[in-house]
């Protein structure tokens, strides 16, 4: 056993290889097109295992391989309430470490959001209400924030005179 993985070693996990992961990252990348269009969607990236008999780590990446934080845990591939979850939190992970920004952002509060399972339902939960900016709340379900209707701004041209 080497106790050291190569990162050179990673690759990026196939579709269909983690059925339950694949739905999850599709409805996390949903919510990241949603709110950074110009981010790439987020792949998984495996590392071989440390031992002979272990699995496979598994990480949620940006588009160009790389990631931030823990593999996810495998006996999260067999339940989607799970694998979603998991996929959130290692989005995140990655995201708010390699672009060195919250995501996803609060629109009414300008706060990172949180996964929450409610009501059977993984949402983005915003805690406006503990740094007083406002109530806390659910803002949508995850894979769901392109849902929301975004505040307009007024445009700020200047009227030409006559």
């Amino acid at each position: 056993m080497d106790p050291f993985v190569d990162p050179l070693q990673s690759r990026h996990v196939l579709p269909g290889e983690y059925p339950a992961w694949d739905h999850a990252l599709a409805l996390l990348n949903q919510d990241l097109a949603a709110t950074l269009p110009d981010q790439e969607p987020l792949r998984l990236m495996a590392l071989p295992p440390y031992a002979d008999g272990e699995p496979e780590a598994v990480h949620v990446s940006l588009a160009n391989g790389e990631w931030h934080g823990n593999s996810l845990p495998p006996e999260a591939a067999d339940d989607p309430a799970t694998a979603l979850e998991a996929i959130a939190e290692a989005a995140q992970d990655t995201l708010v470490e390699l672009l060195w920004q919250a995501w996803p952002l609060c629109p009414e509060h300008d706060l990172g959001m949180h996964p929450r399972p409610v009501d059977g339902r993984l949402s983005w939960w915003c805690a406006g209400e503990r740094l007083r900016r406002g109530p806390s709340h659910l803002r949508a379900a995850v894979g769901e924030l392109d849902t929301l209707v975004r505040v307009s701004r007024p445009n700020r041209k200047k009227r030409k005179s006559r």
